[in-house]
């Protein structure tokens, strides 16, 4: 087909063709990737993280399952020994939040976790899966999903901070070919912005944060509430105050 339009261009019996959906199937085949975000990210227990590969950026699920157990912790996906490492530094940090975090702290101690990384035939490695993890992880024991549309990038401390990554602008070019419409990036990689081309920050809302807390508030909803400053506690009316003093003998 494509070719007989191409052959009638050419000899100048078609002078232009509109190329809509069912052309397109017909030139390319059927589709051979299905957009997936908000499929996989339904449910509880799911986070998008960003990752940076040799060939460029690419997005990856990060999946938290829980079975009854005894609060250990099983990582598979073919992933390297730094995102162990990530993987288990986040399920002590929700351990260690978990009454900050509203989860039942004997659910923790009585489930045994499982982290996967799917298309486990892809070796994945590298310090920048730790928020993506914690954030799974939180999402599983708090039972609530990550939005679909949001992905992000940063490595945690046992303190709840986030740390700066490397590859910001391969990992942002990922999510936007992706279909992602909001990333979180660590605070300190804000002054990478400049190398990033202005039409994948113009198709992004950036999040720039400092600690986990953040993280959970924007992937969650509100699930950490900001700290409100403690309200000035009000004196006694003027009425109460007459009347104390007065018993004081002051009146």
């Amino acid at each position: 087909m494509a070719r007989g339009i191409a052959a009638e261009i050419v000899a100048g019996k078609c002078e232009h063709v509109t190329v809509d959906k069912e052309r397109v199937e017909q030139y390319l085949g059927p589709r051979k990737f299905e957009p997936e975000l908000a499929a996989r990210t339904s449910v509880p227990g799911v986070a998008t993280g960003l990752a940076y590969t040799p060939v460029g950026g690419e997005i990856l699920f990060i999946e938290a399952s829980r079975v009854p157990g005894k609060g250990g912790i099983m990582l598979t996906g073919q992933i390297g020994d730094v995102m162990k490492e990530s993987a288990t530094a986040a399920f002590t940090l929700v351990r260690s939040r978990a009454e900050k975090l509203k989860i039942d702290s004997k659910l923790l101690a009585e489930s045994d976790v499982h982290v996967h990384v799917p298309a486990g035939a892809v070796p994945k490695d590298g310090p920048s899966a730790g928020v993506a993890m914690f954030t799974a992880l939180a999402s599983l024991f708090m039972n609530r999903p990550v939005h679909h549309d949001l992905a992000m990038t940063g490595e945690i401390t046992l303190r709840g901070l986030v740390l700066p990554i490397g590859g910001l602008k391969e990992k942002t070019l990922a999510a936007q070919r992706a279909g992602i419409r909001q990333v979180i990036v660590p605070k300190r990689n804000e002054k990478d912005l400049p190398d990033i081309p202005a039409e994948v920050k113009e198709s992004l809302k950036f999040h720039f944060v400092e600690n986990v807390d953040q993280v959970l508030r924007i992937a969650l909803g509100a699930a950490t509430p900001e700290k409100k400053p403690a309200r000035a506690e009000k004196g006694p009316k003027p009425e109460r105050q007459r009347g104390m003093a007065a018993r004081a003998g002051r009146y």
